[in-house]
């Protein structure tokens, strides 16, 4: 039996899964060792909320973990934190979660592999491992592609006058927001990542002003240009998660088509695919 785990900073899911199908799924906050010591890991997440849910003790379980924040020391943290409250466990894994997108998109095929949500982020995969890696830099310095750079640009657009006033004013009726306010959370309250991210759920109900479309499909032309163009391969599938990714994948694969690469799987979570990838492996070996 194998237990897999998809981490952000705000929730994990997680899969138990035994002879490739599904049994149980789980839910915990997220966890992000950048943020979290390894004691609140083990107490409040993996003993306070996991282990409750899972109720019996699992002999000869393989722990499959992918999470935000995971490389070096910080995945180090929640490896250890994973083996105290799994200490039955055959094998435990903690990787990044870049490679768990990858592994989730290409299984064991070469690929390029991205994610597109709330941030972003890219890569070169071999079929096992992530053996390339364009810095994503984040909201304020990169991040192109992603939802915060999606509503960065839809926010300007709204208020210098490149989108009509009018979108501008339903726009803030539909949020409950005034100028103030975006300024406000933008600039002075924490997680304006998270803030700018949030418009898209506007956004994605007003593309059909050919304006805003062309704002989505000139931030994933960026993510392009500046992230997957420098892996020189557009010989090889990209595939994506994310919910910018799932929800604008039609945009996506037209501005894939326009800079020579061929979209392949797009998927909202990466959860379903690495539960093939594992299971295949797990039998495997």
């Amino acid at each position: 039996m194998i237990l897999i785990a998809d981490s952000g900073s705000t929730k994990t899911d997680w899969a138990l899964v035994d002879d490739g199908q599904v049994v149980k799924r789980l839910s915990t906050q997220g966890i992000n060792p950048v943020h979290q010591p390894r004691e609140f890991i083990l107490n409040h997440v993996l003993k306070g909320e996991l282990l409750p849910q899972m109720a019996d003790v699992i002999p000869n379980l393989h722990v499959f973990f992918y999470g935000a924040g995971c490389v070096g020391q910080w995945a180090e943290s929640v490896r250890s934190a994973l083996a105290e409250a799994f200490s039955g466990a055959v094998d435990l894994s903690v990787e990044s979660d870049l490679l768990g997108a990858a592994r989730a998109v290409c299984q064991r095929r070469e690929g390029l592999a991205c994610i597109l949500g709330t941030g972003a982020n890219s890569c070169l995969y071999d079929g096992k491992d992530v053996v390339a890696n364009v810095p994503p830099l984040g909201y304020i310095l990169g991040d192109e592609g992603s939802g915060a750079v999606l509503g960065r640009m839809f926010l300007n657009a709204i208020f210098k006058g490149a989108l009509p006033a009018a979108m501008r004013d339903d726009y803030l009726a539909w949020a409950g927001l005034t100028y103030a306010d975006v300024i406000e959370k933008t600039y002075r309250q924490p997680l304006a990542n998270r803030f700018l991210a949030s418009t898209s759920l506007y956004i994605s109900n007003h593309l059909d002003n050919k304006e805003l479309r062309e704002i989505v499909k000139e931030n994933f032309r960026q993510f392009f240009h500046n992230n997957i163009t420098r892996y020189g391969r557009p010989d090889l599938p990209l595939g994506a998660v994310g919910s910018v990714a799932y929800y604008y994948r039609g945009l996506l694969s037209e501005v894939a088509a326009e800079e020579g690469y061929v979209l392949g799987t797009v998927c909202k979570s990466p959860i379903e695919g690495l539960v093939s990838y594992h299971s295949y492996e797990t039998k495997s070996s």
